[in-house]
């Protein structure tokens, strides 16, 4: 390449990020004043003389020279908006960092060869304009910056797993984790900054609250399109599409993790992920799907019947688990325990059973293995203390059962797995079911199965080899 030529490419990819259009890029990411504020928060939480060091996620190799999509730490995130690899943040008590810093940023430098393959990077000006973080430096100043760490009496950091690739770049994750296991081998303390994050972020703030109301009604959408669209001659990954298209015609980026779409005895298998059955023929098909935007997940279980009408079997499993479900729904009260609607749906479970004759009552089952809520934002089972319900909190309220052939009951009830979970969100004087856009009632379900789909005119040229 001609001089003059990189000299114009150089030029191209220094203009500022601020500088960029952002017309026709989303507007609505959380602000840089809610990444500020958590910030603060945990350092109220923190005692004098201590520092808490955070690492933003690796990048994960799929195969040889390809990667997954980057996934940002949710930590990370939630405290800086950040979402580049090879990045660390240090966040103080107090003032304690040259300039009379409380937090410093250290990001990946611009580069107009690395951002011509693998796309615009914020830099250190960017980092101060776009994420209104005040001392920010290149990542590779890192190793020599002039913090003394022995000085801390409490240093916070997330124990390292080790297993992150060495890029041979001196300032790439790897080595910016080395440097600092080096000079603080014996004073580092994880536990405590766990229960700090807890802390923080199992109550949600209204701008995160919007964006997990945004996702989980996209993942409440895609499931009534499926419910109209799902026929028998239908394959598992056909309905798994069907979902992420509706995704990605909302905006969303990802998925909140990988889709679970289990027709039959696959629906038994509590995180089948294969999703290869081509098929559905007349089975239950039980879907875990939910939506990730801007970072934050949904987490919605729809449990339906491919030919559009439950069997008696099938309706008499999914209604109990609905009753089960509304127990623990019912159960989501401000300054209940965090097991409360586990302990509400088990009994009806449990005596559901019996009444069909599958159990003796009294006796112990695995038919309903798993617990019933767990908490949900940046990550699908986000951070929390599991301590009491308290408002402005979102748990997912998901029993379940499953009964995989040779079961030891009638062979009837062989092969029905059935799920239904809904988003909960604690309120001030009860709980609001986030994702109840997708019908839970059998009868409801079967209702809207019999609606027409977008796509019954939407077919595809054989796929003729010959």
């Amino acid at each position: 390449m001609k001089k003059h030529s990189l000299t114009f490419l150089f030029l191209i990819f220094m203009i500022p990020l601020c500088l960029i259009s952002q017309e026709e890029y989303p507007n609505d990411h959380l602000s840089k004043e809610f990444h500020e504020g958590r910030r603060q928060a945990l350092r109220e939480l923190m005692p004098p003389k201590s520092v808490a060091v955070f690492f933003a996620a690796p990048v994960r190799n799929r195969a040889n020279d390809v990667d997954y999509v980057y996934h940002q730490n949710p930590d990370f995130y939630y405290l800086t908006g950040y979402r580049e690899p090879d990045a660390a943040l240090l966040v103080f008590s107090e003032d304690m960092a040259p300039g009379g810093c409380k937090e410093v940023l250290f990001v990946q430098p611009r580069s107009p060869i690395a951002e011509m393959w693998t796309g615009r990077r914020l830099g250190k000006e960017g980092a101060k304009s776009v994420l209104g973080i005040h001392c920010v430096e290149d990542n590779s100043a890192f190793e020599n910056y002039p913090i003394d760490f022995s000085s801390f009496d409490k240093i916070y950091c997330f124990s390292f797993k080790g297993d992150i690739r060495n890029t041979g770049d001196k300032a790439d994750l790897f080595d910016l984790e080395r440097v600092f296991r080096e000079k603080t081998e014996a004073k580092r303390d994880e536990k405590k900054l766990r229960v700090f994050m807890q802390e923080l972020r199992e109550i949600k703030t209204p701008e995160e609250l919007l964006l997990m109301r945004k996702a989980i009604k996209i993942s409440a959408i895609a499931q009534t399109e499926v419910m109209k669209a799902m026929h028998p001659g239908m394959s598992e990954t056909e309905v798994q599409g069907i979902h992420e298209f509706v995704y990605k015609k909302y905006g969303s980026e990802y998925e909140g993790y990988p889709s679970i779409v289990g027709a039959g005895e696959n629906g038994c298998i509590l995180h089948y992920i294969e999703n290869n059955r081509t098929k559905l023929d007349n089975d239950l098909v039980l879907m875990d799907v939910g939506a990730e935007y801007h970072g934050y997940t949904a987490d919605v279980t729809r449990t339906i019947p491919a030919n559009g009408k439950f069997t008696a079997e099938q309706k008499a499993i999914y209604d109990l688990v609905y009753q089960a479900q509304e127990a623990g729904i019912a159960a989501c009260q401000p300054g209940n325990t965090f097991s409360s609607p586990h302990i509400a749906a088990q009994k009806v479970i449990d005596e559901g059973l019996a009444n069909l004759g599958i159990i003796q009552k009294g006796v112990f089952h695995k038919y309903f293995p798993h617990g019933t809520s767990h908490y949900l934002g940046l990550d699908v089972h986000d951070a929390g203390g599991r301590g009491p319900l308290r408002p402005n909190m979102v748990i997912t309220v998901e029993p379940g059962i499953y009964i995989p052939k040779n079961s030891p009951c009638d062979p009837k009830w062989w092969g029905i797995g059935v799920r239904i979970e809904d988003d909960i969100l604690i309120t001030e004087t009860g709980a609001e079911n986030l994702s109840a856009f997708a019908p839970r009632k059998s009868e409801d379900i079967e209702t809207l199965m019999a609606q027409p789909s977008p796509l019954d005119q939407f077919t595809l040229p054989p796929l003729d080899l010959d």
